[in-house]
Order: C-alpha cells, then sequence, then structure tokens
C-alpha cells in the first residue's frame, strides 16, 4: 500500500469552539469545513505523530485556502 500523508488539524470554527481532526487530504477537510461549518476562520496543520505534538507546518484561512491536497514539505 502506498504511503499516506497524514496532519493533524486544529480548526476554529465558531467564536470559542475548536476541533481536531486526523486528515490525509487537505483540500476534502476545506470543503468539510464549508459544508459543517460554514463560518469557520482559521486552521493549523501539523506533522502527524502518535504522540499528537508535531510541528506546525502550515496555516490556512476562510479567504487563504490551501490549493492543492498536500504540502509541498
Amino acid at each position: 500500500m502506498k504511503d499516506r500523508k497524514k496532519y493533524k488539524v486544529i480548526a476554529k470554527v465558531g467564536n470559542d469552539h475548536f476541533i481536531k481532526h486526523n486528515v490525509n487530504n487537505l483540500l476534502l477537510f476545506t470543503k468539510y469545513l464549508d459544508r459543517k461549518f460554514p463560518r469557520w476562520r482559521w486552521f493549523n496543520v501539523y506533522r502527524y505523530t502518535k504522540e499528537g505534538n508535531g510541528e506546525q507546518l502550515a496555516n490556512f484561512t476562510t479567504n487563504k485556502r490551501p490549493n492543492k491536497a498536500y504540502l509541498a514539505i
């Protein structure tokens, strides 16, 4: 099986509401946010680790969205 890229993402979806997800595709995650949380504000992308303390790789907002499914890192 091909090794897939995996990220841990924390998104701000309300004034004081955050969600955390393990994500394989940033474009599909953005579509999910648009559908489930239309007023989402931003999300931070971290390197996935089982311990949960990976380094931050990128951040996106409703105006600055990812243009590829994976980060070029």
